[in-house]
């Protein structure tokens, strides 16, 4: 489906132009790429392609969507993000928001993605359960090989309501190691360390060794199985590498950064739209 995006004033661009800058500063110096990242992740992933409702619409502020479980801990990034967004009234929280996002993944030295304005603010949160989830899948009474199965299909089903790919499920994991799992389950992302707290989501640990460096070690150390030093990796981890469509592209991240890199830009820009622009 192709994109007609909408016309906004030149005022509106040079805000957006002043905010990232903002952005900029707010983000290196906090250190909050993770959070930041996880909101913009969170607010666009609610969409649904066939209702088409949810995505990255501004709901996520309203305390309603933010009590949803996925989103457990998000009020800090909206309260971190809320001085900046006053100074610039003209910008909708659905584009300041993903603006945030994509600053995020710059700022730590990810790939430059494009960024098209005139997203609307809406007014309606979406239902909670559409976010996905790192632990899906029934572990008792069945078989290892039928767990992972189990994450696999819950992934594609997930990310399938988006409208997203296999290939758009693997490259923003990798984006994760920083950020949220697997493309946003995570609840107990730490807001500076992008990492896991057991007491939040039962988890513990990071994914990868530098959390605030965006790179590929986060498919080789999947490829690796290593989790010593305090690294985690978790059921739908592993299920990638069980699959004969995600595991290739794993491989072909962990060979080739220029590769991820290009995949991710994509995959974060066609998350980032969701509903958005549609002819």
């Amino acid at each position: 489906m192709g994109k007609s995006y909408p016309t906004v004033s030149a005022e509106y661009h040079e805000a957006v132009t002043k905010a990232k800058r903002k952005l900029r500063a707010l983000i290196a110096e906090k250190n909050i790429a993770p959070i930041i990242l996880r909101l913009a992740w969170h607010s666009a992933g609610t969409f649904d392609v066939k209702s088409k409702t949810g995505g990255p619409f501004g709901t996520i502020k309203h305390p309603d969507e933010l009590a949803h479980g996925a989103n457990n801990g998000l009020d800090i990034a909206v309260r971190l993000l809320e001085p900046i967004k006053e100074q610039f009234p003209i910008l909708s929280y659905a584009d300041f928001y993903q603006l945030a996002g994509i600053v995020a993944v710059e700022v730590t030295g990810g790939p430059e993605i494009p960024f098209h304005p005139g997203r609307p603010d809406k007014t309606e949160p979406p239902p909670e359960g559409r976010l996905p989830d790192a632990t899906k899948g029934e572990f008792l009474f069945v078989s290892i090989q039928q767990f992972i199965r189990s994450c696999t299909d819950h992934l594609r089903d997930v990310f399938g309501h988006m409208g997203l790919s296999d290939q758009d499920i693997v490259a923003l994991s990798g984006g994760h190691i920083r950020w949220s799992h697997i493309a946003f389950s995570h609840v107990g992302l730490n807001p500076i360390q992008g990492r896991c707290h057991k007491e939040r989501s039962g988890f513990e640990g990071a994914w990868t060794p530098n959390p605030l460096v965006f790179d590929n070690s986060y498919f080789k150390i999947l490829l690796k199985g290593e989790t010593e030093g305090g690294l985690i990796l978790l059921p739908s981890d592993k299920a990638l590498l069980d699959d004969d469509v995600f595991r290739p592209l794993v491989e072909k991240y962990a060979a080739d950064e220029d590769a991820f890199f290009a995949d991710y830009a994509e995959a974060h820009l066609k998350l980032s739209e969701l509903g958005f622009a549609e002819d």
